[in-house]
């Protein structure tokens, strides 16, 4: 039986086994052909040895029978977990109908286009655009940018520190890591770097009881005071929870603060919901929760529910002074991701998604609550079924990368699939299907949480 038949009858759902090494002989067959005949740049597969067979919902199996429980989804992507029945059926209809349509108007898209504006805040839905990109966030992140520029007529543009906009080569220069742009000559100029809200780390050198949000403080200044050196900026770019860097929530001053400020200063902020967007967090944008109205949105992961590639922005009708033809893309027009977006949409009201993401947060924070008495953790954090524990030297603090490698590979072994991110890799990080059963998180936090006891009692 494949892991799709149990698709049909949720009570049937299998439980993670893995019974051979990792990887098994056929994987390892698919493997090396892959290492020989694929990029370099290729990524999971070196962590995660394994080569897929077949998928449903929570869970995953590779070649060899081993079935693990699959809280990276996709990184975030499979919204509904693999496969499910009712978007395969909304991508099947419209298989036959119609699949590519560039950015001509089809009932599909137009229904997609009415679900996503129908999901934003009441004061937004009514003033704000659509703007279709190419497949990927990335590119939407580069389209978001152009258009702040072009209403503008300025250049700059702020960034955050530890933020992750993509791996293009707009996209790129707009995220923190050095190492991904030091190989690239002439990259994109105009860049300026602040510091993020991460607390556990100030990046002030500052301790939380005496830091009353500098790092927005320090914005502040360095905008306002004519010798700061930054000409007026274009745009503000902003992760309310960065990501990559490591699941560190916003706090919500800063926010507020940098909110503030752009309005004061009419620099329009684009907020990169690329991997908090869709539910992810508890609410459909995280911007929600933070109480502010941004500018410009960027949206592609899970918009399709299902992973079929779609990216769009959303934005204020008047930034809206493009040309025709100024920001395009040739699979803009993917009406199957537009008729599986939609129809997770109307999933995600019907079945109440949303209040299954906070109670499956709350679940979670309760399970994970005992490992910062492990001193090798340094903390816990996250935000709807978006969670992150961060492993670092109890000694001198440094980050624990090793050890996060090392809880991967024995959460791996336990049937549980998880990714790493944040400085050097030393955050475990988990990204469940927001239609998870509180079953199956019960059962991920129980091998999480011993795959971390494990390997922290080793490197003790």
């Amino acid at each position: 039986m494949s892991l799709a038949d149990h698709s049909a009858n949720p009570d049937m759902l299998p439980y993670p086994y893995v019974l051979s090494d990792l990887p098994g002989p056929r994987s390892a067959e698919l493997l090396a052909r892959q290492a020989r005949r694929e990029s370099n740049a290729r990524t999971y597969p070196r962590r995660l040895p394994l080569a897929i067979a077949d998928a449903s919902g929570s869970f995953l199996r590779d070649l060899d029978g081993n079935t693990f429980i699959d809280f990276l989804t996709g990184a975030g992507v499979l919204s509904l977990g693999h496969n499910h029945p009712e978007l395969v059926r909304a991508v099947t209809g419209q298989l036959a109908r119609l699949t590519h349509g560039l950015d001509f108007p089809t009932p599909a898209k137009d229904a997609f286009t009415e679900a996503q504006l129908s999901m934003l805040p009441p004061g937004l839905r009514d003033r704000m655009k659509i703007h279709f990109c190419g497949p990927t966030g990335g590119d939407a992140v580069d389209a978001a940018i152009k258009l702040c520029k072009t209403a503008t007529g300025r250049g700059d543009v702020i960034a955050f520190q530890g933020g992750f906009h993509g791996s293009g080569h707009a996209a790129m220069a707009l995220s923190g890591l050095v190492r991904q742009k030091q190989p690239i000559r002439n990259g994109v100029p105009g860049i300026h770097f602040f510091p993020y809200s991460y607390c556990t780390r100030c990046p002030l050198g500052l301790v939380p009881e005496t830091c009353g949000t500098n790092c927005a403080g320090y914005l502040e200044q360095s905008l306002h005071d004519k010798n700061g050196g930054i000409p007026l900026p274009a745009a503000v770019i902003l992760e309310m929870v960065q990501g990559e860097g490591g699941v560190i929530p916003a706090r919500k001053e800063f926010v507020q603060r940098v909110r503030a400020l752009t309005r004061e200063l009419d620099i329009p902020l684009v907020v990169d919901e690329v991997q908090t967007g869709c539910g992810r967090t508890g609410t459909w944008f995280a911007f929600e929760q933070y109480d502010i109205e941004p500018d410009v949105i960027v949206a592609s992961k899970a918009l399709s529910g299902i992973g079929l590639p779609v990216a769009i922005i959303m934005y204020d009708r008047r930034l809206d002074v493009w040309a025709p033809g100024a920001h395009i893309g040739t699979f803009r027009g993917n009406q199957l991701a537009f008729a599986a977006g939609a129809e997770a949409v109307r999933i995600m009201r019907r079945d109440d998604v949303l209040a299954n993401v906070r109670e499956r947060g709350e679940q979670i924070a309760d399970r994970l609550a005992m490992l910062p008495k492990i001193p090798w953790v340094r903390e816990v954090r996250g935000l709807g079924l978006m969670w992150g524990v961060e492993l670092a030297d109890p000694l001198d603090g440094s980050p624990a990368t090793e050890l996060a490698h090392e809880v991967q590979a024995a959460a791996l072994r336990r049937g549980l699939i998880i990714e790493l991110g944040g400085r050097d890799d030393c955050v475990v990080r988990i990204l469940p299907p927001l239609n998870v059963t509180a079953d199956v998180v019960d059962t991920a936090c129980s091998i999480l949480v011993d795959a971390i006891d494990e390997r922290c009692l080793v490197a003790a």
